[in-house]
């Protein structure tokens, strides 16, 4: 089997040029059998260098939904920015989301299959097959030269590109320069008067010139892999059939595409997602609107909340409801992918988590609450206090506040609810008193009771009872409070503004 069995079945997105001769044919052989044995295959391949976002959290998502098998790779080649702390966040974060990977670390400690910093002696086969067939070439260029060729060729109205300027060093100047202490970068030599073709899974059809693209760098002079290549050189060696990522990736495939074609690798199939936009239509950032999702969980958030928001931007589903992580999957089309940017709205967030809680039941909404309110709600009224979680709270810090107004003795009223107490006159509260005395725990009982004393009704008579009972305009319905407040507690609350009212 050559590079040419690979054409005999294309693939939906993508045009197979005719390979060059094979340089590394039996990895070539395998790889295109094992590709063909799998099913489809995608990947999340983030750099471990922040705090995962809305962004990465996105991609990782349609990643998983499209893909029957995933994989979690960590691109950990720039040394300086990497942290270990990032990647314990990221596999917490993915957990968290409940985004399983079948092929991927487990833990933070790098390891050599799939952390790229330990892959260097896997990268410098396929380094050293493209140099001895005159592929690449080590450049001894400084980045002052690099800058200044590029401001050349800007001011002169052309795009900036390497000029190739040590593409035809020979053998000898290499090792003069390297007998100077210089340490080069290797840069892949782009064929010249060539067009790179691609299908897009989202926009459609592309093409590239390589005149335009100019000879990249592969290898960085410290010997670390770059991204365009250790990238592809990982997806195909993985087996990864698909790649979905952001459109800002859009401009690095046809170099990727260049890199697997001249080492005969199977390429993937690329889908580049729309952009996200923030609140103000600017690109997605801290300053507007961005989060973590260590923030997001930290503030309360459902996984499913977010799972659910994030699978509707830029991506259309038919239905509204809210939907596990199997339906998401089973209902994810790429042609619903869009290619206009999609704009990440805090308040649709809130949405999806207020649908989230509401369908939440009580094994899932306990331990979301914070421990302090779980100690201060009895037992026997736990299941009543989430009752009321449900339809009234988006987040545990709103929980707590009613965990406090329900079973804590204490009450700080607003100022404006405790004057609409007070204003509703002693005799009011008086047979309140009676009425719930005489009603116990029946509430329809005591406000009928209540209305026959005083001819109270509307808002003349739910407003001075919330405002005893809560202190706050808004809330659970006035049966459902009635009912979970201590009898006690219940009797002190309406008795206060009798005193209040002398």
């Amino acid at each position: 089997m050559t590079g040419e069995a690979n054409q005999a079945a294309p693939r939906p997105w993508a045009k197979v040029a005719p390979p060059k001769p094979l340089l590394l044919k039996f990895p070539a052989i395998l790889l295109s059998f094992i590709a063909s044995m799998n099913p489809t295959k995608t990947r999340f391949a983030p750099s471990p260098t922040g705090l995962m976002h809305i962004g990465n959290a996105r991609t990782a998502l349609f990643s998983a939904l499209y893909g029957e098998s995933f994989l979690l790779r960590i691109e950990d080649t720039d040394a300086e920015r990497s942290r270990r702390e990032f990647v314990d966040e990221l596999l917490a974060d993915l957990r968290w989301m409940g985004l399983p990977w079948q092929e991927g670390p487990q833990t933070a400690e790098p390891g050599p299959d799939y952390f790229q910093s330990r892959r260097g002696a896997v990268y410098q086969r396929y380094y050293d097959a493209l140099e001895q067939n005159g592929l690449a070439y080590p450049c001894f260029c400084t980045p002052r030269e690099l800058e200044i060729s590029r401001k050349i060729q800007l001011s002169s109205g052309q795009p900036p590109r390497y000029t190739g300027k040590c593409a035809h060093l020979n053998p000898e100047e290499v090792a003069r320069k390297r007998a100077e202490g210089l340490e080069p970068t290797l840069r892949f030599k782009v064929p010249k008067r060539e067009t790179v073709e691609f299908l897009d899974g989202v926009r459609g059809p592309q093409k590239f010139a390589t005149d335009d693209i100019g000879d990249f760098i592969i290898r960085r002079a410290d010997g670390s892999a770059a991204f365009f290549f250790c990238n592809a050189i990982d997806d195909a060696l993985m087996g990864v059939t698909h790649v979905l990522r952001g459109e800002d990736h859009l401009a690095n495939t046809p170099r990727q595409l260049l890199v697997l074609k001249a080492l005969d690798l199977p390429a993937p199939q690329y889908a580049h997602n729309s952009l996200i936009l923030g609140d103000d239509g600017a690109p997605l950032s801290k300053r507007n609107g961005s989060r973590s999702i260590a923030q997001l969980r930290e503030e309360g958030y459902f996984p499913l909340a977010l799972l659910n928001m994030l699978a509707r931007l830029g991506h259309h589903y038919d239905s509204e409801d809210i939907m596990d992580f199997a339906a998401l999957k089973a209902r994810f089309d790429l042609s619903r992918l869009g290619k206009s940017p999609a704009r990440f709205d805090i308040d649709h967030l809130k949405h999806w988590q207020q649908l989230a809680v509401r369908s939440a039941d009580p094994a899932t909404l306990k331990p979301w609450l914070h421990a302090e309110t779980r100690a201060l709600v009895p037992e026997d009224q736990l299941a009543a206090f989430l009752d009321i979680v449900r339809s009234n709270c988006l987040f545990p810090a709103e929980a707590d506040g009613w965990a406090r107004i329900l079973f804590a003795d204490e009450l700080k009223a607003e100022p404006d609810m405790a004057a609409a107490a007070r204003g509703a006159g002693e005799a009011f509260f008086l047979a309140a008193l009676d009425a719930a005395t005489l009603a116990g725990a029946d509430f329809d009982a005591f406000m009928k009771a209540l209305k026959a004393k005083t001819g109270a009704k509307g808002k003349g008579l739910f407003l001075p009872l919330r405002a005893a009972l809560t202190g706050r305009h808004d809330g659970p319905e006035l049966g459902a409070l009635y009912r979970i407040l201590d009898p006690a507690r219940l009797h002190r609350r309406l008795a206060e503004f009798t005193y209040e009212s002398e």
